[in-house]
């Protein structure tokens, strides 16, 4: 696999989202393009940690693959983290749907995939051009709720949703990821409005404040793939993501580590480049 930060292949973009610029990268494959891919990212976690794995999309399923970082943050960032005012439904409901917009328009011709990461795959039905997806992977993307992850991950996630979380977004107007362990600092209004969302069992279907979606309008082929070993999405919440695609075809799987030769998989690596083993069992439905 070629080294997606040298490759010519890869292009830079950048497109609206609302009165909001947002950057993306367009990775291309070495034939012509078949279909194409819409790579949302999971919640913390910026557009180039996803480089290596869309340039293998890109080349595996000749595709081409965008990836992109929501408004106010990574590369889509326009100043200090404090000013931000991206919440979770502006990540989730609006960037979202205007990257799908972006290569519909782009792309008019081709049939669009989506491969979402949590945050990623959980809110296409939101999207008013849903209905143009053919397939959709939500990789650990599901309907976590605060008292539903395994009890030796609860310390760690009172402290976040009810200790230090809070107090530092309080006290400095802003989420410091590296302090929380996220790797990328967080608006206020995404940290905010992700806190209220998991304090309800059935996360955004129970904010009376949150749009809600259009479930109807998803028929595509959906595969969601949770992961034995993550804590903050568990397979049993991934599961019940079944319940916001009604009229698709949904298939569920879990992956082990010891099944693909791994020692963990957890919630975010299984996109790192060291974990490029295990990305055919990701895509094993679209194979």
């Amino acid at each position: 696999m070629s080294d997606s930060t040298s490759d010519n292949r890869a292009e830079p973009v950048t497109f609206a989202s609302g009165d909001r610029r947002l950057a993306g990268t367009l990775f291309h494959p070495a034939v012509p393009p078949v279909a194409v891919v819409v790579l949302h990212c999971a919640t913390g976690v910026p557009q180039g940690y996803y480089r290596h794995f869309a340039a293998w999309v890109a080349d595996r399923f000749a595709a081409v693959v965008l990836t992109y970082d929501y408004r106010d943050f990574g590369q889509s960032g326009t100043g200090r983290m404090r000013a931000a005012t991206a919440t979770m439904v502006d990540w989730g409901v609006h960037d979202q749907s205007a990257a799908l917009d972006f290569m519909i328009a782009r792309y008019p011709d081709l049939p669009v995939d989506v491969i979402g990461h949590s945050l990623g795959g959980q809110t296409v039905p939101f999207h008013a051009q849903g209905r143009r997806v053919r397939r959709l992977i939500a990789v650990a993307s599901g309907l976590p709720f605060w008292r539903k992850h395994p009890a030796r991950y609860m310390p760690q996630v009172i402290a976040f949703w009810f200790l230090f979380g809070p107090l530092l977004v309080a006290m400095l107007g802003y989420l410091p990821g590296k302090v929380a362990g996220l790797g990328a600092d967080l608006p206020s209004g995404v940290y905010w409005q992700w806190r209220r969302w998991c304090m309800r069992h059935d996360y955004f279907l129970d904010d009376p404040k949150a749009p809600l979606p259009e479930m109807a309008r998803i028929k595509a082929q959906v595969s969601l793939v949770a992961l034995a070993d993550d804590v903050m999405v568990p397979p049993h919440r991934v599961e019940a993501l079944r319940r916001i695609y009604p009229a698709a075809d949904v298939q569920f799987d879990v992956l082990s580590p010891g099944d693909l030769g791994v020692s963990s998989l957890g919630h975010i690596a299984p996109f790192s480049k060291k974990m490029q083993g295990v990305w055919p069992a990701l895509v094993q439905r679209w194979a």
